[in-house]
């Protein structure tokens, strides 16, 4: 059905190319499951539309550098959404971080737990295949981050994945990071659950917390506004992200380590 109904929608789309400029798509947004997001964003190209693809914009690296040739091609963009790096407490750590001389590595420590039921692990998402696993779905977006603020990465380890939840460690160019990411609601602090919150996330500098807790209501709209306007985050900014998610996917666990996050040594994770 899905197929039938996406071959109309192609025919459709293609009727309205060909009618004009002013009758024509100019942009398409994608919004579908991870894996066919290069399928989608070739369509868009195809049919001569600027693609705009929620993250993460393709699942290997490989797949980055056909989709240029592509827009070379085409004369069309290709755009993702990293709403953090728009984000107005991130923005202006950045901009921090970037005027001091920092003697040393910043000590970085990433926690993300968002609650997911039983319907995760049998939907598209539990497919590693089709998700690219927890690093790619629920993570990626806080690895583009940490490398827009911290610089390039040096070192990647992954300690634990399992289907529910992953952690490792990057050594940034200016920054040592220990992450974790989990779906179980059992991994969220006493504080979240007694509030009733099926999220929590936190990042901590030098021991410090980066309070980023609000402002994402808006963050998406922001992001349309800067790519409709020219100045959206295209193949390149993502690329980053992109390789350490597959890296982390193809990586055997080392198992925890004095490098592992708190949370993973508390829960004895193996």
């Amino acid at each position: 059905m899905w197929r039938a109904i996406f071959e109309r929608f192609d025919r459709h789309i293609e009727k309205l190319r060909r009618a004009g400029d002013e009758q024509r798509v100019h942009y398409v947004t994608i919004c579908s499951p991870n894996y066919l997001h290069d399928a989608h964003v070739r369509f868009a190209l195809r049919v001569g539309a600027d693609a705009i693809c929620e993250k993460p914009v393709v699942l290997n690296p490989w797949n980055i550098d056909a989709l240029q040739e592509l827009e070379q091609e085409s004369g069309k963009r290709v755009y993702t959404i990293l709403q953090l790096r728009v984000h107005p407490s991130l923005v202006a750590l950045r901009e921090k971080l970037q005027k001091e001389r920092a003697a040393h590595k910043h000590e970085i420590t990433l926690t993300y737990v968002t609650s997911r039921g039983a319907w995760y692990l049998v939907s598209w998402k539990g497919s590693v295949e089709r998700s690219g696993g927890l690093a790619t779905n629920i993570g990626i977006h806080f690895f583009d981050l940490l490398i827009w603020l911290f610089g390039g990465v040096q070192k990647n380890e992954v300690h634990h994945s399992s289907a529910e939840r992953a952690c490792g460690f990057l050594e940034l160019q200016n920054a040592n990071v220990k992450w974790y990411l989990s779906i179980n609601q059992n991994d969220l602090p006493a504080a979240a659950k007694e509030k009733g919150k099926r999220t929590f996330r936190s990042i901590t500098v030098d021991g410090q917390e980066i309070e980023f807790s609000e402002g994402f209501t808006d963050l998406h709209t922001v992001i349309y506004r800067e790519t409709l306007s020219g100045r959206g985050f295209g193949l390149e900014d993502a690329r980053p992200s992109v390789i350490v998610a597959h890296d982390i996917r193809e990586a055997r666990p080392t198992g925890i380590g004095a490098h592992s996050h708190p949370l993973a040594l508390k829960l004895k994770l193996t």
